[in-house]
């Protein structure tokens, strides 16, 4: 018996990253999985891997920003299983640059698949989570919703408005029973992390290993994540456990912005 037991979940960006770890965890708690990303053969893997491993998924893709794509998702997701429960929302893209080297097309990129992709998800599936007894969004944001790098001025703004996002919705969703919460990851070993790391090294497998090394001692535990342990928050924020938990932003970060950056000198 699973916490999920006879639900049912939607996740966009859900055949790699933070997402597959939640689709992961969802399935393995006892939901059907509606897995969907931008590659179909990608959620066709791991969509047989849930089912490989005695869970119920089906594969999907399309652009999130396209508002065709979430209507075909939430669609299918009930011709599928007949019913939608939860819905979580992992999709999303990093683009380097400040205000100045950030254009236009940078910036709509951006927002149209990190905020614009979410809404739209969300704009198809409430509907349908309003009918569930116990529907819930959780959205995948940011540490840099709060505190941010340098140069990523696009991301960050679009991870900030992700968590704003969630409380308003989680405010005007109460009414029909529907939570709506948000997770703030820091460094997560993904395939967007390592592209970061690639990009920002030699892009050996030996140079990436040190970079996400070095990035993981931002973080008071002294490593990044893995996709399973932001799965694992973002599963208990959808389960009835959590049925009191709605308009929050849980960070999952390694303790990374618990830590001042100035620290103590050394006694002799």
């Amino acid at each position: 018996m699973g916490e999920h037991d006879g639900r049912v979940a939607l996740v966009t960006g859900g055949s790699s990253g933070i997402g597959a770890g939640a689709a992961l965890e969802l399935a393995r708690q006892g939901a059907a999985v509606a897995v969907h990303g931008i590659q179909q053969a990608e959620c066709e893997e791991l969509a047989d891997a849930i089912r490989a491993d005695g869970g119920s998924a089906i594969a999907l893709s399309g652009p999130i920003q396209d508002p065709a794509t979430s209507a075909h998702a939430v669609a299918a997701t009930i011709a599928a299983f007949g019913r939608l429960d939860t819905l979580v929302t992992s999709a999303g893209i990093q683009r380097y640059g400040d205000t100045v080297a950030t254009t236009e097309q940078l910036w709509d990129e951006v927002m149209d698949v990190n905020l614009k992709g979410v809404f739209l998800a969300a704009h198809a599936a409430l509907p349908h989570l309003r009918e569930s007894p116990a529907g819930s969004i959780v959205i995948v944001a940011s540490v840099q919703a709060t505190a941010s790098q340098p140069s990523v001025v696009a991301y960050t703004a679009s991870k900030g408005a992700l968590v704003a996002m969630a409380r308003a919705m989680a405010v005007d969703e109460a009414a029909y029973g529907v939570r709506v919460n948000s997770v703030s990851p820091g460094s997560v070993d993904t395939p967007m992390l390592r592209a970061a790391a690639a990009r920002f090294s030699d892009g050996s497998p030996e140079a990436i290993e040190r970079v996400i090394a070095d990035w993981g001692l931002a973080h008071v535990l002294g490593r990044v994540a893995t996709m399973a342990e932001v799965g694992s928050v973002i599963s208990y924020l959808a389960s009835p456990r959590a049925a009191f938990v709605t308009g929050t932003d849980v960070r999952v970060d390694g303790g990374m912005l618990a830590r001042v950056a100035n620290a103590l000198p050394d006694r002799a």
